[in-house]
């Protein structure tokens, strides 16, 4: 499987200007149990799906690719999903495992993902699936469920938005409940009401959770980590990385 070690900027970085890069090891470490889990998970699915026959061998599947994000159960490609933006029916999914108050989080949310919606989610050839990893604290918890409250009035991404917004360079965005509803109002959510009740729906708590839990059974434990068809990518890389990855996996993706 290909991978593509972090480089975690210090500051905000400049589409088009060079930008400073540091290898994280702690997070290096993440990429290496990544790649352990997902390969002893394809290894478990390949080994339950085939039957052999003593002595009988198959050429084809002498050499296996890595496994994709689709291969792997991750991708979800539902219709409607509002976490979701994209083609259902795209050649690669873009997987992002991420916390509202991680500082690099945001600034993939601001200066990297607009690019990439322009150049690949818009022309039908990336589908982006955001999934929640709260690793700061309950007031990540209490962000990632606001966003989804916001999500069941239409406005998941203009909350999400709204919050990387304001989320600083560095440290983490302070989160309490007249934050959480200045954010629906900047994302015009036209019940704040119901928005507010929602903060307390265990619906939606409960949908954080089960994408904490996918996370974990990746060894994700760090944000951002992606998963972008079969190359896990760590930290907000510069805009050419992500390209230079994308660009791999839809050529992957049509067999060439």
């Amino acid at each position: 499987m290909r991978e593509l070690m972090p480089g975690t900027e210090r500051t905000r970085p400049t589409i088009g200007r060079a930008r400073s890069r540091r290898l994280i090891w702690g997070i290096a470490g993440v990429a290496i149990v990544i790649l352990l889990l997902v390969v002893a998970l394809w290894d478990t699915m390949t080994d339950a799906d085939t039957t052999s026959t003593p002595g009988s061998t198959d050429s084809s599947t002498a050499e296996e690719s890595a496994p994709s994000v689709d291969d792997l159960g991750l991708a979800r490609r539902l219709e409607g999903d509002v976490t979701a933006i994209g083609a259902v029916d795209a050649p690669v999914v873009m997987i992002e495992y991420a916390d509202y108050r991680c500082p690099f989080c945001g600034i993939f949310a601001r200066d990297t993902m607009p690019d990439l919606m322009t150049e690949y989610v818009d022309s039908g050839l990336l589908r982006y699936e955001w999934r929640d990893l709260p690793v700061f604290g309950d007031e990540s918890v209490q962000a990632a469920v606001a966003a989804r409250a916001a999500g069941a009035q239409g406005r998941f991404w203009q909350y999400h938005s709204a919050v990387f917004a304001a989320a600083p360079e560095r440290g983490h965005l302070a989160i309490d409940r007249a934050t959480l509803m200045e954010f629906a109002e900047q994302a015009k959510v036209p019940d704040l009401a119901a928005f507010e009740r929602d903060l307390d729906d265990p619906v939606h708590r409960a949908a954080v959770q089960v994408d904490a839990s996918q996370a974990q059974q990746i060894g994700a434990t760090s944000t951002p980590i992606f998963m972008i068809g079969t190359t896990p990518v760590l930290g907000a890389q510069p805009l050419e990385a992500f390209r230079q990855v994308i660009d791999d996996e839809i050529a992957l993706a049509a067999g060439h």
